[in-house]
């Protein structure tokens, strides 16, 4: 049984060996709170009657949906990753050469092949979720596009795309959520942890005071048209729904001050620079 195992252990490590680029290379370690947000929208919208939700999400097995929420989160998560790498891979030479790209661990054909595949995973999870997540799905890979081509450099246009895309996946397996709350505060918390990095990690162009001021504008549009469509399918003006329990803000509260307190204690044993900008970034991606 040991040299069976041996021999087993030497077949695998090529395998392994090759698919270690590609897991670095999509980051898909790091996708636990895109399923995670996915994967509340669903069961919030089947565990509570007030929540219409699409034909998809009222007919379809909970499994599937959990399934189709999982492989379109994922999916859409390393495509943004891996588009990323590609687009950075030059500079990623100079200032990150251990990224698979840079370190030519995978080459350029392979990264592009994972880009397309990841991005058609997406797509056919969302079809288990219905029509109106592949829009939804769509949309946000366009988003990505645009922050990964231009945005990223344009902070007062980037960071308010960032909330959309941060938005629009969420809200793909149900477009008529009424209880949006979540999803605002996921939207308003990309936005604010992608500002933060972008100053503590010294990126250029520097968030000038007109910058910020269009992003907060960007983040408020946003933040109506989302109210607005709740507000639309509800038929109330009502922000907060009376059905939703109030101990939900609670949870909420709780969850900010943890998550503002890892930071505060990150920045506080690593100084405001660079590295704790990233691991405010990689904690942003998990909350």
């Amino acid at each position: 049984m040991v040299r069976l195992s041996w021999r087993y252990d030497l077949g695998m490590r090529p395998v392994i060996q090759r698919l270690v680029p590609v897991l670095q290379l999509t980051r898909v370690t790091g996708a636990f709170a895109a399923v995670a947000n996915v994967w509340f929208v669903i069961v919030w919208t089947r565990a509570f009657s007030e929540e219409a939700g699409t034909r998809a999400i009222g007919d379809r097995p909970l499994w599937v949906l959990l399934a189709g929420g999982a492989i379109a989160a994922l999916g859409l998560y390393a495509f943004g990753a891996a588009l990323n790498d590609i687009l950075d891979a030059k500079r990623d030479r100079t200032l990150r050469p251990n990224r698979p790209l840079a370190s030519e661990q995978i080459s350029e054909e392979i990264a592009m092949s994972v880009v397309i595949g990841t991005l058609v995973a997406a797509i056919l999870g969302a079809l288990l979720l219905g029509p109106e997540a592949v829009t939804l799905t769509a949309i946000a890979a366009i988003g990505i596009t645009i922050y990964n081509v231009a945005g990223k450099f344009v902070p007062a246009i980037g960071l308010p795309v960032l909330a959309v895309v941060y938005a629009g996946h969420m809200l793909a397996p149900n477009i008529e959520l009424v209880f949006v709350w979540p999803v605002w505060l996921v939207m308003t918390h990309a936005m604010l942890v992608g500002g933060l990095a972008h100053v503590m990690e010294h990126r250029v162009p520097r968030l000038s005071p007109r910058a910020v001021l269009f992003a907060i504008a960007g983040w408020a549009l946003c933040s109506a048209v989302l109210f607005w469509n709740s507000a639309r399918h509800s038929g109330s003006s009502v922000l907060w729904p009376e059905w939703v329990p109030m101990v939900t803000l609670v949870w909420i509260l709780v969850s900010i001050v943890f998550f503002a307190a890892m930071c505060f204690r990150r920045i506080t044993r690593l100084g405001f620079g660079e590295l704790a900008g990233e691991k405010v970034r990689r904690y942003g991606t998990l909350w």
